[in-house]
């Protein structure tokens, strides 16, 4: 095995194990240039074993899901995130009461939603920073912040949910399998759960990378779901959607 062959096989098991890493943290950790990674992820992209997105890369194939670095998910199927969100702002009225889940997917529906009369909780720091700037009543619950990721989590978030009665719970999702939605993480797993039970219904909105994984942290059991908007193909790869939720729209 050549020592370029060698890096590159190293590469790829660091984005498998990371979930997505930064072209700097790749040269970090496999002692090689920038500019050698960079035409490593050409090769391997050109092969394809991976996927670059700006600044990074992430693995074509994922494992049990994790989470990548926030940069890389705010690059990563961003059309594909806009047809989903424009899609579920259809499903919020005027003058309701709706909760956003943290995550870049909700941050295109806060983007969308942020000029209509509606009050929004938003569980992510980035997510009521676009709501503020628009018409919509914005209320931001406490919690620990998760530097560099943004969401809202822990007994402080889960407490003020408890109080809340909303009309919809916009989630978003680590993982989805033929059971239940999942996440990388407990805290943000409990706090998902709170925003469902503080909601009449609860809507997933996930891109079709999210489907077919399973993560650490079961959430909800598909059955829980109101509805899931996310792409068209996943139907096919996951037919028990169509049975155990309330509805599914694909973009």
């Amino acid at each position: 095995m050549t020592l370029g062959h060698a890096r590159r096989q190293k590469l790829l098991e660091l984005l498998q194990a990371e979930g997505g890493l930064r072209t700097a943290e790749l040269s970090q950790r496999l002692g090689a240039s920038e500019a050698t990674v960079r035409r490593d992820l050409a090769e391997l992209e050109r092969q394809g074993r991976l996927k670059r997105v700006h600044g990074g890369a992430l693995p074509l194939q994922p494992g049990p899901a994790v989470e990548p670095p926030y940069e890389l998910k705010a690059r990563a199927r961003v059309r594909a995130k806009a047809r989903i969100a424009l899609a579920a702002s259809r499903r919020v009225r005027d003058g309701a009461t709706v909760i956003l889940d943290s995550g870049t997917t909700l941050l295109a529906l806060a983007r969308i939603l942020r000029e209509r009369r509606i009050t929004a909780l938003a569980l992510d720091l980035r997510v009521a920073d676009a709501l503020a700037r628009g018409r919509a009543e914005v209320w931001l619950i406490g919690g620990r912040v998760r530097n560099g990721l943004f969401s809202l989590v822990g007994p402080w978030a889960e407490r003020g949910l408890a109080d809340v009665h909303a009309d919809g719970f916009f989630m978003g999702a680590d993982a989805v399998d033929g059971e239940a939605v999942s996440n990388a993480t407990f805290e943000e797993a409990a706090v998902k759960q709170a925003a469902a039970a503080a909601a009449a219904k609860t809507y997933l909105l996930a891109d079709r990378s999210k489907f077919g994984r399973r993560a650490l942290a079961r959430v909800l059991p598909l059955e829980a779901l109101d509805g899931v908007v996310s792409e068209r193909g996943i139907e096919a790869e996951l037919p028990e959607l169509q049975e155990k939720v309330g509805f599914l729209e694909l973009v």
